[in-house]
Formats: structure tokens, C-alpha cells, sequence
């Protein structure tokens, strides 16, 4: 097998991209985990799959997969990375793009600046629908873990923007537990499908730092939909603005999220993309 392939990243958080329009493809779970390996593979926190449209009304099918082979539902920095490569090999011109996750319809839109802005859809606020097993929505929600020998109480808020989110709110980012905390909380049986964990410190009512513990990948140098879902949980407890700067390792994100005409407004996240190099996958 010979595969053509294309590195990228957005903020850090990096891509193996696959063109599946103009090549065949057919890769394992197997294979995926395979070349994820920083050391014997390509390496990377996510493989992106472009897929010709599965229906009418948009571009292409945007298909995601973890490091562990599995597939997700949506990833923020991905889709930036989706729209500059299709444009970039001439797969496409049109801007906006509109592309078609698992659960999903995003558009993508070229900036002046050469940013990316992804409309990301409407936050996902009712718990079943995360899924999080829980008797009422709340702002707020409080779980007891057990870390590192310890009972731990954690509050955070539950969100998805097409992947569950669980958000907690941290004084001193830079110290905080997020492996620790993050596997205990995606491990609680109240999260069937596990969640992803973010660890968010406040720094005035238009900007924040975040940190990620993403499902299938660990901690990442940044997640789009994590920050999407940060920013919607600071709302909703009253602590931010409508747009808000995001500051990741792996460096910013503007997130607007104009809730005050109505929470079913949809979320939109910008910021840049990058190609790394192209390259071949073969595997005998």
C-alpha cells in the first residue's frame, strides 16, 4: 500500500490529513494506532479522512480518528486543517465550505487574514444527549473521583459541540492535575461514552487559558472544541463575555458564542492552520 498523506496542525494539536476523494483508502484501526506512534510512525494526535459528500447539500465528509483507532465526532482544529488543505490541493475553491462530520454539518470560511472561522453549530446543553448521566441540567454539576489514592469532590460544567465536554473551572492552570483528574473523570460511569476534560482558568470576562485531556489522546497543545465548550460553560456561569480570546499551549483562539439573543445560537471558533510537509505512507 502506498498512501499519500499530509501533515498539519492547528495550534500544535496535529493531523495526518488523507485525501480519500482522489485515492483509495482503507486503513484498520490497526494501522491508524500504528502511525500515530511519534517514535515508529508518522505521528500525530489525530488522522483527518476527506471523503467525497454523502449527501447533497454539502462539500465532503470530514471522518476523524483518535490515536487508539477510534473514530470521534468532531474535532475544531481538524476542520481548520480540512479547509486550508482542500483548498490548498485544489480539491476545492468555494468558501465557505460545508462538510459533514458523524453527528454534524460545519461550515468553514476563509478570513481576509488567512485565518479559518468554523461554525461550530449550537452548543449541545441537555445531559442525555452527551451522553451524561444526571437527573436535570445544571450550571453546575458535582462528581466525587478517586485520584491517586484520594476522594476528590470536582464541579464542572457539561457541554458538547458534537463530543462530550466536561469543563472545570482551576485558579492556577499551570498546576492543575489534568492527567490525573481528567483520566478519573472520563473513566466515571456517569460519562458511558467517556468525555473530554478541560481545565480552565479565568483571566477577565473576554479571556481564558485552557488545557484539554482529550478521550483516545491525552493531553493535547490545543482543542477547538474545548475551547468552544470552555467558553460555553463560562457563560452560562455568568464569568465571560460573548467573544473570547482562548489562550492554549499551543497558542490562541477567538471564540464567539452570542448567547444572549439565545443559547441555540451557534458557536463559532477562529484561528490559523498549517501544513508541515507531505509525505507516503507504505506498509508492507
Amino acid at each position: 500500500m502506498a498512501l499519500s498523506f499530509t501533515k498539519m496542525h492547528g495550534l500544535g494539536n496535529d493531523f495526518a490529513v488523507v485525501d480519500g476523494v482522489t485515492q483509495a483508502v482503507n486503513l484498520s484501526a490497526g494501522q491508524i494506532k500504528a502511525f500515530a506512534d511519534r517514535q515508529l510512525g508518522i505521528g500525530y494526535d489525530q488522522l483527518l479522512l476527506i471523503e467525497p459528500p454523502s449527501q447533497p447539500d454539502v462539500d465532503f465528509n470530514y471522518r476523524i480518528f483518535n490515536v487508539d483507532g477510534g473514530e470521534v465526532e468532531h474535532c475544531g482544529n481538524g476542520a481548520r486543517c480540512f479547509a486550508l488543505f482542500v483548498r490548498a490541493k485544489g480539491l476545492s475553491q468555494k468558501n465557505p465550505l460545508t462538510v459533514k462530520t458523524l453527528n454534524r454539518v460545519l461550515s468553514l470560511s476563509f478570513e481576509e487574514s488567512g485565518d479559518i472561522a468554523v461554525d461550530m453549530e449550537k452548543p449541545i446543553l441537555e445531559p442525555a444527549r452527551l451522553p451524561f448521566c444526571t437527573d436535570r441540567r445544571l450550571a453546575k454539576y458535582h462528581r466525587t473521583l478517586t485520584v491517586g489514592g484520594v476522594n476528590l469532590e470536582v464541579e464542572f460544567g457539561a457541554v458538547s459541540m458534537g463530543n462530550p465536554h466536561a469543563v472545570i473551572i482551576v485558579e492556577d492552570l499551570e498546576n492543575a492535575a489534568v492527567k490525573e483528574i481528567g483520566r478519573a473523570l472520563q473513566a466515571h460511569p456517569d460519562f458511558p461514552d467517556s468525555v473530554n476534560v478541560g481545565f480552565m482558568q479565568v483571566l477577565r470576562r473576554d479571556h481564558i487559558k485552557l488545557r484539554v485531556y482529550e478521550r483516545g489522546t491525552g493531553e493535547t497543545l490545543a482543542c477547538g472544541t474545548g475551547a468552544c465548550a470552555a467558553t460555553v460553560v463560562g457563560c452560562l456561569n455568568g464569568l465571560l463575555d460573548e467573544t473570547v480570546e482562548v489562550d492554549l499551549k499551543g497558542g490562541c483562539l477567538k471564540i464567539q458564542w452570542p448567547f444572549s439573543v439565545s443559547e441555540d445560537s451557534p458557536v463559532v471558533m477562529t484561528g490559523p492552520a498549517c501544513i508541515v510537509y507531505d509525505g507516503i505512507i507504505e506498509d508492507s
